[in-house]
């Protein structure tokens, strides 16, 4: 593995740990690191962090998202649920990609500080 973490700013710390507890736990992700009012870690062997940033403002790369392994469709399907209920902007509905793969199933969402995020299934 050549990565050992991805992290994303954010805006508000706490509004980010309830979005991404609730949209990762339809993928099994857990919180495992918390530092209270900075950032939270998720995952395990590969991390991904949410944090306010250390220059003091929260933006997002153009072209850039991250994607998330899903065990199936429905996980897709309720990842896509969960994040567009708790406020994500839809940029993808959940749907076969075929231009990526066969059995490439995915959703899309920019979360609550603009960031994308993707789940997938293959």
């Amino acid at each position: 593995m050549i990565l050992n973490h991805v992290s994303v700013g954010v805006r508000n710390i706490e509004s980010a740990v309830n979005f991404y507890d609730a949209v990762f736990e339809t993928l099994s992700i857990n919180r495992t690191h918390l530092i209270e009012g900075v950032a939270a870690a998720y995952g395990t062997n590969f991390e991904f962090w949410v944090g306010l940033p250390s220059e003091g403002y929260a933006s997002n790369g153009n072209g850039t998202h991250i994607a998330f392994n899903a065990c199936n469709q429905e996980a897709v399907d309720n990842f896509y649920a969960i994040a567009v209920k708790l406020g994500a902007i839809c940029e993808g509905k959940p749907g076969l990609r075929p231009e990526y793969g066969e059995s490439y199933y995915a959703a899309f969402v920019r979360d609550l500080d603009g960031n994308k995020i993707e789940a997938v299934s293959m």
